[in-house]
């Protein structure tokens, strides 16, 4: 596994999606601290996204997997007037209620079978630039040499810290969520509820089952109060869309859950000289933006474009066409989030919200 044209850490979307945009014309190296698919809260696509899945030519594949359609939303946010928006208005048409696991291994399915090589688990123990080569040591796995590095690590961005970026966290918002048996109420939409101390978020998913998930900022006491499924189950029966949902919710005690980091992040520097961040890596989305997996996706295929640029010879014309399209990306997500937070004012001296009033998404 020596001289390496791009060197991937990180084997989700993001990274997968740059191995994709690359196989074929350079040799690509996928590296990942797990196996298989980590457990994921449950995500959407929209429909926007099925083009750069049709550029990484893994589209015909992805129809056969069976998630579940996307056909709106349904939110109560401003007010408590339920609101409406539906698929017929989006030139795309409906998006996508994924199964993360069985989405993310077709990804690794695809870039493995087309000639990426995949080593899993590794983990990058250090990094250094010698003569314009990369000199990468993996635990456990020895050293690696290669010509162009891609952080596609995740929120903690394993290349860049090892360069010495630290991601900028921009809130404190946080991730209560469970599964929970999806019994037909509104089939295909996408759920949200805006409460005093943050924001509910349901979805139908593959399989007969639905994601339930509460957002607020982890120093806040709503947080303490639903770190563990049933304080998260008991504050969502208050919840006027969200309590129908928990019928038959205790029969599931076995399934998955958690309490994560949602925060939005981003690195001062997303690129530099022969190094592309893409995917949370490069800026982690709030959630409620919408637009945390086809990030990953368009940022992925981003990174190895430029990734591709740089090897063919112009490496300064491919981190500043990198390091554009990331602020561009940066500057619609804050814009569009601000939008978002601002038509929620029912609770304006409450921590949550008046952190977000005027200047959300900002950093």
């Amino acid at each position: 596994m020596a001289d390496i044209d791009v060197l991937i850490i990180g084997a989700g979307p993001a990274g997968c999606a740059t191995a994709l945009s690359l196989v074929g014309r350079r040799s690509v190296l996928l590296v990942d601290r797990r196996e298989g698919a980590m457990v994921r809260v449950g995500e959407s696509l929209p429909a926007a996204a099925g083009r750069i899945l049709a550029d990484l030519g893994v589209m015909a594949a992805f129809q056969t997997q069976g998630h579940a359609p996307c056909h709106g939303q349904l939110s109560r946010w401003g007010g408590q007037r339920l609101v409406e928006r539906d698929a017929l208005r989006d030139p795309y048409g409906p998006g996508w209620h994924l199964d993360r696991a069985r989405f993310d291994a077709l990804l690794r399915d695809e870039a493995t079978a087309r000639g990426a090589q995949m080593l899993a688990p590794a983990e990058l123990a250090g990094v250094v630039s010698a003569d314009g080569v990369w000199q990468v040591q993996l635990a456990g796995a020895g050293v690696v040499t290669a010509r162009i590095l891609v952080d596609a690590g995740g929120r903690t961005a394993p290349v860049a810290r090892a360069l010495g970026q630290r991601p900028l966290a921009e809130d404190g918002l946080a991730c209560a969520w469970t599964h929970l048996p999806d019994q037909g109420q509104h089939p295909g939409m996408t759920l949200i509820e805006a409460e005093e101390e943050g924001w509910w978020y349901s979805v139908p998913l593959p399989g007969q089952r639905r994601i339930l998930a509460f957002h607020t900022d982890a120093d806040l006491p709503a947080a303490r109060d639903v770190r563990d499924r049933a304080g998260l189950l008991s504050r969502a029966a208050k919840m006027g869309l969200m309590a129908p949902l928990l019928t038959r919710a205790g029969a599931l005690d076995d399934l998955a859950g958690g309490f994560t980091a949602a925060h939005g992040a981003r690195l001062a520097q997303p690129a530099g000289p022969g190094w592309f961040a893409c995917g949370d890596a490069a800026g982690c989305f709030d959630p409620l933006s919408s637009q945390g997996l086809f990030n990953a996706l368009y940022t992925g295929l981003a990174a190895g474009q430029a990734a591709d640029r740089a090897l063919s010879g112009d490496p300064a014309g491919a981190m500043a066409m990198h390091l554009d399209r990331m602020e561009s990306i940066r500057a619609a997500y804050r814009a569009h989030l601000s939008a978002w937070y601002g038509l929620e004012r029912r609770w304006p001296d409450n921590p949550f919200w008046a952190r977000r009033r005027g200047d959300a998404g900002t950093g």
